[in-house]
């Protein structure tokens, strides 16, 4: 089964959450941001008078945990902490339930962005793992070692792998290596490469913002090799640019998690 869903489709859908506009951010001439001119009779307009600058408080900075953890953000309170490696890298395993789902994030970002999904996947019954990316080791081969790690749980008989930008990409990669242990693959502006795409045989779901540079062309690419997949789904998110986990911060943020979770309730249990 097949979806792509376009951009005039997502802006129905997705109208709720009113969308941004204005990518580029940049102030259309005559609108907000225009310069204060003459006003209509020829007077000068009148200028304010100058206000001393308000004293800004520093914000204050959130303390970092004691003890074992993930990022700053993950804790034991969340779930196990674990390590791996010569370098003891961090990881957790939260929740419960008998499909885990790996989550591996973007180039240059870190767990806790990922953490609005997580939750909800938690929430929703799933055994979730978020782990520090080993930077020495092969990127797919990490999120192949983490989905084993996950898969040696007590009760854990399914895996998911989902991940941002290079982390959905190489996710694709992983889940060939994984074979059918892996139930599906969820890439969020990570594009798989169109000669792996068309080797997965388990469902795909792709989403990017349709001003992240080319990703919603090369994600639609990669869905028309991805023919063996049983179920496969493209969703371009209107009027962002948000680069992959930034999506959930937006204001498409909740169908994003939405469509997330459909999925993945579709094919992980």
């Amino acid at each position: 089964m097949r979806a792509i869903v376009g951009l005039a489709a997502l802006v129905m859908a997705l109208s709720a959450c009113g969308g941004e506009t204005g990518a580029t951010g940049t102030t259309a001439a005559g609108g907000r941001g225009a310069s204060a001119g003459p006003s209509a009779s020829g007077t000068p307009a009148a200028t304010p008078s100058a206000a001393p600058a308000p004293t800004l408080s520093p914000s204050p900075k959130r303390p970092l945990p004691k003890g074992p953890n993930l990022s700053g953000c993950y804790t034991r309170d969340d779930g196990k902490i674990f390590t791996y490696g010569e370098e003891k890298l961090p990881g957790v395993v939260m929740g419960k339930g008998a499909t885990g789902v790996v989550i591996s994030y973007e180039r240059g970002g870190n767990a806790c962005t990922w953490r609005p999904l997580a939750d909800r996947l938690v929430s929703a019954g799933y055994r979730v793992l978020l782990y520090a990316r080993d930077l020495e080791a092969i990127p797919e081969d990490n999120i192949v070692d983490m989905a084993r790690r996950l898969d040696k749980e007590r009760g854990v008989g399914r895996i998911v792998l989902a991940g941002g930008s290079m982390g959905g990409t190489l996710s694709v990669s992983a889940a060939l290596k994984l074979g059918d242990r892996v139930a599906a693959v969820v890439a969020l502006a990570g594009p798989p490469l169109p000669e792996e795409a068309a080797r997965l045989r388990v469902p795909l779901l792709q989403i990017a913002g349709v001003y992240d540079g080319d990703r919603a062309q090369r994600m639609r690419e990669s869905d028309d090799a991805a023919v063996l997949a049983p179920d496969r789904q493209v969703v371009v998110v209107p009027d962002e640019s948000a680069h992959a986990s930034s999506l959930f911060e937006t204001p498409h943020g909740p169908q994003v998690l939405d469509t997330i979770m459909a999925f993945v309730n579709r094919h992980g249990t």
